[in-house]
Parts: C-alpha cells; sequence; structure tokens
C-alpha cells in the first residue's frame, strides 16, 4: 500500500497539501570567457529524478532499491528526499527534512499528473509524478524528459556555467548529498530492517538566479563542506518548487 500521512484533502487517493512560499535568490554576474577547469555536459543531458520516501512506509524500500539502480545509470540524476510526515506512527526517520514535506507538498498544490502527499513518490524534472516503485512508468517518464531541450550546465567543484534561454527566472541549486546511507530501523512498519538511501539530500543552496544567456556561478569552499555529504549535484528550478529544466552531479 502506498503510504499517505499528514493534513489535507484526499485526491483521487492521494493526500494533497497546500504550497509553500518562496523567496528571490540573488542575481549571478554574466560572463564571456570561458572557465577551462569545467567539466562540460554530456551529449545527452541528465534527467533529474527525485525520490520522496520515509524509513516509516513498508512501501518504500523497493523504490529505494529502483532508485539506488536508477543512480548507476548514465544520464540520471537520482536524488532521495526524506520526508518528515511519517515520523509521528513512532520511528522518527533519521534523514528526514521538512525541506523535503514541504517541496513535496507545493508539487502538490501544482497538480499535474500523480500530484499528492505521499510515499513512495517519484517526480521527474520536478513535473511528473507516480508511485515510486512502478519501475516501467518511471523509465518511460525519464525516456520521455531526455527529448525536452536543456539549457547547457557544465559543473565543477569551483563552478556552474548555465547557457541557454528561459522563459522565466531560474534558480541555480547546489545540493548536498550522501551517496549511500545504509539504515537499520528500529521500529515502525520496517522494524528489524535495514535499508540503503542513495544520493540522500542533507543541505541546499541557492548559488543565484539565471535570466538567460552564458552565466557563471562560483562556488565557495564552504558550500561544498556540508557535515555528512560526500557528493553534489546542481540543478536549475524555476522558483522555489517550480519544473526542473536541467542537472548534474559535481
Amino acid at each position: 500500500m502506498v503510504g499517505a500521512v499528514g493534513v489535507g484533502m484526499a485526491v483521487g487517493g492521494l493526500m494533497a497539501a497546500g504550497p509553500e512560499g518562496a523567496g528571490k535568490p540573488p542575481a549571478a554576474p554574466r560572463i564571456a570567457a570561458k572557465d577551462a577547469a569545467l567539466r562540460p555536459a554530456a551529449a545527452a543531458p541528465p534527467v533529474v529524478v527525485e525520490l520522496f520516501t520515509s524509513q516509516g512506509c513498508s512501501s518504500c524500500p523497493p523504490a529505494d532499491a529502483l532508485l539506488a539502480a536508477l543512480a548507476r545509470e548514465p544520464g540520471v540524476v537520482a536524488i532521495t528526499r526524506p520526508v518528515t510526515y511519517w515520523d509521528r506512527l513512532g520511528w522518527k526517520d533519521t534523514l528526514a527534512r521538512e525541506e523535503n514535506t514541504t517541496l513535496q507538498r507545493a508539487y502538490a498544490a501544482r497538480g499535474g499528473t500523480g500530484a499528492g502527499v505521499y510515499t513512495p513518490q517519484a517526480v521527474v524534472q520536478g513535473g511528473a509524478a507516480m508511485v515510486g516503485s512502478r519501475g516501467q512508468q518511471l523509465r518511460q517518464t525519464i525516456a520521455a524528459a531526455r527529448r525536452v531541450p536543456q539549457p547547457a550546465i557544465a559543473a565543477s567543484r569551483t563552478g556552474v556555467v548555465v547557457d541557454g534561454s528561459t522563459a522565466r527566472p531560474v534558480s541555480v541549486r547546489l545540493l548536498a548529498l550522501t551517496e549511500a546511507a545504509d539504515v537499520a530501523i528500529g521500529t515502525g512498519e520496517n522494524g528489524g530492517r535495514r535499508v540503503r538511501y542513495t544520493n540522500v539530500v542533507r543541505g541546499e543552496k541557492v548559488l543565484g538566479e539565471w535570466r538567460g544567456g552564458k552565466v557563471r556561478f562560483a562556488l565557495p569552499a564552504r558550500a561544498l563542506a556540508v557535515p555528512g555529504a560526500d557528493r553534489y549535484a546542481v540543478i536549475l528550478r524555476e522558483g522555489a518548487a517550480g519544473p526542473i529544466l536541467g542537472g548534474r552531479f559535481l
């Protein structure tokens, strides 16, 4: 059974919640010269897949395993976003962040395919959503997303360059991740199980705002020193919780 916990109105079996506010990120300077230290983006742009999951949800481990498999494939930026609303049932998720719950609720408020507040939920490019363990549907959605043109992204541990055009302002976001987190779950629906979580979000920082053209965003050393993080990714998102235009690992 797909888990749904929290306050909201049931819509088509999914729990929906209200949107969250958004702040305006700082603007970044434009550049004209190439940054030789930056690694060029791949020919086939990566697709960002976010998995909303919980240690307290018995339906989630198959989705966690599927995300781990996708993370090993080229062209997929697979991200785990553990949510908090299962914590009230007895087991407090050791990786959950309230910011993940807020983002999922904002996605649900936008509506669209598979929208709602439930676990496991996979969201592709900040848009189409589905039950996170449905491998065939998820892979088909990823394949469709690859056909959508994306801005060019080049990234290194010193900076990110974005080049292209956009109809709306885009926030350039740095995600601090733990590549693999093994958790022994003590109680709740998964009590006694040990589950591995892949590319778990530990922190998120807005590097600046992109409005089109070629722009470089600096990466200060302190942004790459988040406790518990051993991997970093950059994503381009419209606003605070809008569609994702692209992403890649550093």
